[in-house]
């Protein structure tokens, strides 16, 4: 069987909207999909369909803070992809990252064809070459834009798969979050700019159970003193009491949730529940929107930070997200939550 390497270095959000590639690439399991993941990646792409085997090296040109750029650090990358033993190589990229530094190393550690896109020659870096803006246009969605480079490598989604987001295995979480119907908050995020106020968050919690609303917020093991704040008195605090799989299982069972632009968002998405997205234009919600499912987006979208990619709000008070106010977020989970179709229905359309 065909072992194919796809790579996508980023973070876990990156990776799920690399999903429909993946799948593409993988066809009806007549091929192996080895993912090659940054540390923040890998856990995303074990959820994914069709990929066999995950591999994780930290890239000094995308990884914050970077690696050292050292000959054993470029040498382990060139000894897990030789042990992987794969003949081709599909790069995905953002807009604003360059699959040349990598291609190189796969050059050295054997691998035979290699597509990517690239604004730069490649020389014989790529035997498929995509030229950003020429040969399909940069502003569309980021799943749209990396399914474009599979099939640009000769590889199509299997007849009948939709294109959608999609995660494998998702737990029962009824032992953590009951039966009954919940709404999710997610108040973190990795990239401080992307982060809506606590104090806003705990607003939104207070006015959602107000309106008869079980509410249920998560967070990663870091996030612990921030869930407990924001779920105060009404909310159920499940803060540093999943992995990214369970959270999956808690997504699949809301009827809405909210969240920054990160990767809980695109998880969401990726089991079919409608997002409260309060986006932070730092990067375009074109290409980074939740996917394939309904969105209420709210923030600012032309404030002085677009399209900065900064790390840190470069406008002092956060405008682009401070001036949401929580009766706007209940308001827009009111919208999406009268349009939500039933857990069984939703589950039924994303395993079709």
């Amino acid at each position: 069987m065909s072992r194919v390497l796809v790579a996508r270095l980023d973070s876990a959000g990156d990776v799920l909207l690399a999903g429909p590639a993946v799948r593409a690439v993988a066809g009806d399991g007549e091929r192996d999909v080895v993912m090659l993941c940054g540390p923040q990646g890998a856990p995303a792409a074990a959820l994914l369909p069709g990929v066999t085997e995950v591999l994780t090296w930290a890239a000094p040109w995308i990884v914050d803070p970077a690696p050292p750029v050292t000959a054993d650090h470029l040498q382990a990358l060139q000894d897990l992809v030789a042990d992987a033993d794969v003949d081709r190589a599909v790069i995905l990229t953002s807009f604003h990252q360059s699959p040349l530094p990598l291609a190189l190393q796969l050059r050295l550690a054997g691998v035979e064809f290699i597509a990517g896109a690239s604004v730069d020659f490649a020389g014989s870096l790529l035997d498929v070459r995509l030229k950003p803006g020429e040969d399909f246009p940069e502003d569309q969605p980021e799943a749209e834009r990396a399914l474009t480079i599979a099939r640009a490598a000769g590889y199509e989604l299997p007849d009948g798969d939709p294109g959608l987001l999609r995660v494998r295995d998702v737990p029962d979480v009824t032992d953590l979050v009951c039966t009954d119907p919940y709404v999710v908050v997610h108040p973190g995020a990795a990239v401080p700019a992307r982060a809506w106020p606590a104090e806003r968050h705990r607003a939104t919690v207070d006015l959602l159970a107000d309106a008869g609303h079980r509410v249920v917020v998560t967070g990663g093991p870091g996030e612990r003193e921030l869930t407990a704040y924001v779920a105060g008195e009404h909310g159920l605090d499940l803060g540093g009491r999943t992995d990214l799989r369970g959270l999956s299982g808690i997504l699949a069972g809301a009827e809405v949730l909210i969240s920054g632009n990160t990767g809980p968002a695109h998880l969401s998405a990726a089991v079919g529940t409608p997002v409260v997205s309060l986006f932070s234009p730092v990067v375009p919600a074109l290409r980074w929107a939740p996917y394939g499912v309904p969105v209420e987006l709210l923030g600012d979208q032309n404030a002085p930070c677009r399209g900065t990619r900064a790390r840190n709000c470069p406008v002092p008070g956060h405008p682009c997200l401070a001036d949401v106010a929580p009766e706007e977020v209940a308001e827009a989970v009111e919208r999406l939550a009268h349009r939500v179709p039933s857990l069984s229905s939703r589950r039924e359309k994303r395993n079709a």
